[in-house]
């Protein structure tokens, strides 16, 4: 097995962070000061599916290309922590998908798990939400901006997976291993990765940064207990799902957007 040293291993994970996560953080601190030199935080806005074009197929386009090409880096890590035997050594290796537990093998199970936990953060994160809101240290979230078409469910349940497989597989499955290849302790691993989850969602204030980085450990505890991802994706895309099709279909209903 090729085993990569800490400098091409250095490399890799800021190029990985660099094409996905660590781009987004960058960009989430310099919206927060944008936001915050305008106005106070609770007159902000922050709109998470947004449309692209007013033409309908380019605007699903648009949507289904954004969806596709933010998978690309999940690829790469699959392929980066995909173990190679080396030249003339027998077997395969070791796949990703197997090593993060990021497949198929036990659905029943991750199902029951990953429904657990998106009730175990959903319901904190709706009180946390509020308690921001009142406080002024959170902008006002618009989970969908996207015109009612007959694509626009589907495609925001989509774009809901595509968060989970993204965030999930890269900033707790990838981030863990290679942090602990390096010597960090899992504790300071663990903390590394909530704050990158929660940095990338400053944008929308200081209590979702906050909301972030507890559902980052949680999530990170229960991946070092059952060494998989997919209970953690299953988790991720049902909140998206529910917080993006439910405001979509009902948020003009109850006074929302």
């Amino acid at each position: 097995m090729l085993v990569p040293s800490r400098r091409r291993l250095r490399i890799e994970i800021w190029i990985v962070l660099g094409l996905s996560l660590g781009q987004s953080a960058v960009y989430s601190v310099v919206q927060l000061l944008d936001k915050m030199t305008r106005a106070p935080l609770a007159e902000g806005t922050s709109t998470l599916n947004r449309s692209q074009s007013s033409r309908e197929y380019f605007d699903l386009t648009y949507q289904l290309l954004d969806i596709v090409f933010a998978l690309v880096p999940v690829v790469l890590v699959i392929y980066f922590l995909t173990e190679h035997r080396a030249s003339g050594s027998s077997g395969h290796g070791v796949s990703a998908f197997r090593k993060l537990g990021f497949n198929f093998a036990r659905p029943g199970r991750d199902l029951l798990q990953g429904f657990g936990l998106a009730a175990l953060i959903g319901i904190p994160s709706l009180g946390l939400y509020a308690a921001g809101r009142a406080l002024g240290i959170t902008t006002a979230i618009i989970p969908s901006a996207l015109d009612a078409y007959w694509w626009t469910v589907p495609v925001l349940v989509l774009s809901a997976i595509r968060h989970g497989i993204v965030e999930e597989v890269i900033v707790v499955g990838y981030l863990l291993d290679r942090l602990g290849k390096f010597g960090w302790s899992l504790p300071l691993a663990i903390f590394a990765s909530s704050m990158l989850r929660g940095s990338y969602h400053l944008y929308q204030g200081f209590g979702p940064f906050i909301g972030n980085a507890v559902m980052g450990v949680i999530f990170a505890l229960a991946y070092t207990k059952t060494r998989r991802v997919m209970p953690l994706v299953i988790a991720h895309s049902v909140l998206d799902i529910v917080a993006f099709v439910g405001f979509s279909l009902f948020g003009k209903a109850i006074g929302l957007g």
